[in-house]
């Protein structure tokens, strides 16, 4: 019961304050043991890739449970009072949704939208502007709130903590490039690992907002994904909007060939986006 009391308290106090500018943000805490690490003892190897992992991962571990054990001292209101306001640093949806939703009223969209995703923006039309938005909404709703609510109810701070050390070392190393193709294969596949469920229950549960007759509808495309999660709450978001996702992308300045997501419009609107926030 006091894991659900901490979830609750902490994603509204995240929908209601977001980040908070008077402490350093902890997922930056988090970088910067990664960054240590990378610097000190990088080598493009699987093995020292592993070693990273293990490295965070003990380190973290040992700090939040060591908070959790350290908060059970006290009584049970201050307990989920402080709990709760730890979590909420660690859920995303304020700053996600802001981010989004000032695309659609910024002058320079494309500059808006280079902040948010790792595709080239230079020649986007407005419609892929859109596009774009939705989407990165779309899988960070898994990563950035329903993965971190998830852990927390199972497992309490340490939980939502582990998981955004997981989470922050695939998004610092997890990539299929010279540098970190071995380096980061370990985050990457944990990272897989552990956003396997709340993936597919973001799906379920945008598939479910928008009162879908099938809620399994998602899965069709969803896997067609060449990330193993991703596809899922995309998908399920382009059926609730009734728009095509996906399809060709430039990424460094060379065309990447996705399949598409859903069935709908190719051409989508900021109205569109409008209605992927309502989802909340």
């Amino acid at each position: 019961m006091n894991n659900l009391l901490i979830a609750i308290f902490a994603y509204l106090i995240d929908k209601k304050f977001g980040e908070f500018s008077f402490i350093k943000h902890p997922v930056i805490i988090i970088g910067e043991l990664i960054s240590f690490f990378e610097k000190k003892f990088y080598k493009n190897s699987i093995t020292r890739g592993c070693l990273l992992v293990v490295f965070v991962l003990s380190v973290i571990s040992f700090f939040s449970i060591s908070l959790y054990l350290y908060l059970q001292f006290f009584n049970s209101f201050l307990n989920i009072l402080i709990s709760s306001f730890i979590a909420s640093m660690f859920i995303a949806h304020k700053m996600l949704r802001d981010s989004v939703a000032d695309i659609l009223h910024v002058k320079n969209k494309k500059e808006a939208l280079s902040m948010l995703v790792s595709r080239d923006t230079q020649h986007m039309s407005e419609s892929d502007i859109y596009k774009a938005a939705i989407e990165t909404y779309a899988e960070n709703l898994s990563d950035g709130v329903i993965a971190p609510l998830f852990y927390l109810l199972l497992f309490n701070l340490p939980g939502i903590i582990i998981y955004k050390a997981i989470n922050t070392m695939d998004s610092m190393v997890g990539y299929r490039n010279e540098k970190y193709e071995n380096f980061g294969k370990c985050a990457a596949k944990l990272d897989d690992i552990a956003n396997y469920i709340p993936s597919r229950l973001t799906a379920l549960l945008i598939t479910a907002l928008a009162k879908q007759k099938n809620i399994f509808a998602f899965y069709k495309d969803g896997k067609k994904h060449e990330s193993p999660n991703a596809g899922h709450p995309i998908t399920a978001m382009a059926l609730a909007l009734h728009v095509k996702l996906g399809g060709d992308t430039s990424y460094f300045g060379k065309i990447k060939h996705k399949p598409y997501f859903g069935k709908g419009t190719d051409e989508i609107t900021k109205e569109d986006v409008q209605n992927a926030l309502k989802l909340l």
